[in-house]
């Protein structure tokens, strides 16, 4: 796999429409069975729908693509069969959470989630409730994932302009820093308490990330090429 490529993005247009994706048409019956084997594994997954993308272009600081909904199986069997559909890319936001001493602020993803053991800024695939007016709403969905994740709100942090896209294999992660006003381990903390408090949270543990040594296998890459791309410019 090619090295990830960071683009340094101000504005993003990321239209909604409605494509039929041959993929899922095609091989439904395989990608039925593919997620009812991965129910029995982890039950708590469901076939929501989601929103994926194709047509990405980077042009001075502007990237520019179009999303289409497809089912969360459709996508779980495209990912799992190693990307058969090089036309379509996954593109979220993932909010960068850095605390006030600079360690950045992880979660690891519990058990019962698809991307178990996975350890990651907050983000999720985009979905219909991050769509406003035909267009991908990614900011709004940083905040979103950020609130479900970790119980943080907008009065928590100070999020700073523009966008650090990371163009990883079929992967694009939109990261947007998202300073906090308190040290890495008060916010680990506050995160893990509010975590206490749920029923069935999505994070099983939190890690802050002060330098290069840090960084652990269970992060994808197109988060260790974020990181070290900060730790490199300070």
């Amino acid at each position: 796999m090619t090295s990830p490529v960071i683009h340094r993005v101000t504005t993003l247009d990321l239209a909604v429409r409605p494509i039929v994706w041959p993929f899922a048409e095609e091989r439904r019956t395989e990608i039925a069975a593919h997620f009812a084997e991965k129910q029995r594994e982890r039950p708590k997954i469901w076939n929501g729908r989601v929103l994926l993308g194709r047509d990405a272009v980077f042009s001075d600081g502007h990237l520019s693509a179009t999303y289409f909904e497809t089912d969360f199986a459709s996508f779980l069997a495209w990912r799992d069969w190693g990307f058969p559909d090089k036309a379509v890319f996954n593109g979220f936001g993932m909010g960068a959470l850095r605390a006030s001493d600079g360690a950045f602020v992880m979660g690891e993803m519990a058990s019962h989630t698809a991307n178990a053991g996975r350890i990651y800024f907050p983000s999720g695939t985009p979905d219909l409730d991050d769509v406003r007016d035909g267009a991908l709403d990614i900011p709004g969905s940083v905040v979103r994932e950020l609130g479900e994740e970790t119980g943080l709100t907008a009065a928590d942090y100070r999020a700073e302009p523009g966008w650090h896209c990371v163009v990883s294999g079929p992967a694009i992660a939109m990261l947007q820093v998202i300073n906090l006003d308190v040290p890495g381990e008060v916010a680990r903390a506050r995160i893990e308490a509010n975590l206490a408090r749920e029923t069935e949270p999505e994070l099983s543990a939190v890690h802050l990330v002060r330098g290069m040594s840090d960084l652990k296998p269970a992060m994808p890459r197109f988060v260790t090429a974020f990181v070290e791309q900060q730790f490199a410019s300070r």
